[in-house]
């Protein structure tokens, strides 16, 4: 049993039903991230394990307790929301210790868990500021000192990154993290963005459609995804996933997939998990650092294997080069080496590691394993 127990948690507005028996442990300590479109249901989740919003069916646990019934002020969480939500009027101490004078601590330990807090988030030179003073890093910083100071069991973080720029978003996500690291405190943290999840998580669960498509680390994720939406939406670029058609000689299983010129390529699979499905049709998906150009190739595998592609496009990125070719009638993403002389027109060598490569149901969408 976690920490944090989201125990088969419905939530319905009327007839609608936008979160459907949900089961999640956290455990503590735990860094968990509810990644997922807009309309998924990972803010109300979020909402209910604050006690914003009462849960239709089900229960949510912290430390043994449930919140069933329990105020939003007596569960012991701090929640760090999207808009920062500090009192303008106030300066940076005022806003950092607001939560502490509500709850009557005495103004000499309010000033010591002011100090601790803001020389940790390094804002000490901030505090008699008010917000409208403050950059929008340092407003966020300000949000998570408010958090810190009250000690509590689990952080909730809604959407904290989304109206920086980007380099701030990554400066932060650093921030964030090794605050993780140092407190060792239980966060769940909402996103829609699949790389701030993948970077800050322990563990991610991916959500669609009220469900929990996939709970797991990071690697599991991003190496085995559970299906074709979880594959095609963790990910930058997102995994490749196009048609192909498994055929076997000698209990050797090979990918047929049919190229731009109308020709058939092969592609035989690493190991004999798919020796069993002789005929079938799939759809086949590779991340676009497993298709490559033969020198960027993983030398360490000995499942790589080279198909001919016409190149359609050229995306130079800096230290790599995105190379876009068509394979079973989809556009697919191959990641290159920056300096590889490649252009459109090109009939071009790609090496592709099937060590790598997932095979998905085309009908159900769910892996085949």
């Amino acid at each position: 049993m976690g920490f944090l127990k989201i125990d088969k948690v419905t939530k319905s507005f009327g007839a609608l039903t936008v979160l459907s028996e949900t089961d999640i442990a956290v455990e503590e300590g735990e860094f968990l991230v509810l990644v997922g479109p807009s309309g998924c249901g990972k803010s109300t989740l979020l909402n209910m394990i604050a006690g914003l919003e009462p849960v239709s069916s089900g229960d949510i646990v912290i430390d043994g307790r449930s919140m069933n019934g329990v105020r939003p002020a007596d569960r012991n969480i701090a929640m760090v929301f999207q808009s920062y939500a500090l009192y303008p009027n106030m300066n940076v101490a005022e806003n950092i210790s607001f939560g502490l004078e509500m709850h009557g601590v005495a103004k000499a330990e309010r000033d010591k868990a002011i100090g601790e807090v803001a020389e940790l988030l390094q804002i000490t030179h901030l505090l008699k500021r008010k917000p409208g003073q403050l950059s929008g890093g340092q407003r966020q910083r300000v949000a998570m000192g408010r958090a810190l100071v009250r000690d509590p069991d689990v952080f909730l973080f809604d959407e904290p990154l989304s109206n920086l720029d980007a380099k701030l978003r990554v400066d932060m996500r650093t921030e964030i993290k090794k605050l993780h690291q140092k407190l060792g405190t239980t966060i769940v943290y909402v996103t829609h963005d699949q790389i701030e999840a993948l970077t800050l998580s322990t563990r991610i669960a991916v959500m669609f459609g009220g469900h929990v498509q996939q709970l797991g680390t990071p690697k599991e994720i991003y190496d085995n995804p559970a299906n074709m939406f979880v594959a095609g939406f963790m990910g930058s670029p997102s995994m490749n996933l196009f048609p192909a058609k498994v055929a076997v000689s000698g209990g050797k299983a090979v990918a047929k997939i049919r190229l731009a010129d109308g020709v058939t390529a092969e592609l035989p699979f690493a190991g004999d998990a798919m020796a069993a499905h002789d005929g079938r049709d799939i759809v086949l998906g590779i991340r676009p650092e497993a298709i490559t150009d033969e020198l960027g190739a993983d030398r360490s595998s000995n499942a790589v294997h080279t198909i001919n592609a016409k190149v359609e496009v050229t995306e130079p990125a800096g230290s790599d080069t995105y190379v876009v070719a068509e394979l079973g009638g989809e556009e697919v993403t191959a990641r290159f080496r920056a300096d590889v002389e490649v252009k459109p027109g090109d009939v071009f060598p790609f090496a592709v590691n099937m060590e790598k490569a997932v095979a998905f149901d085309p009908e159900t969408e769910m892996r085949i394993r």
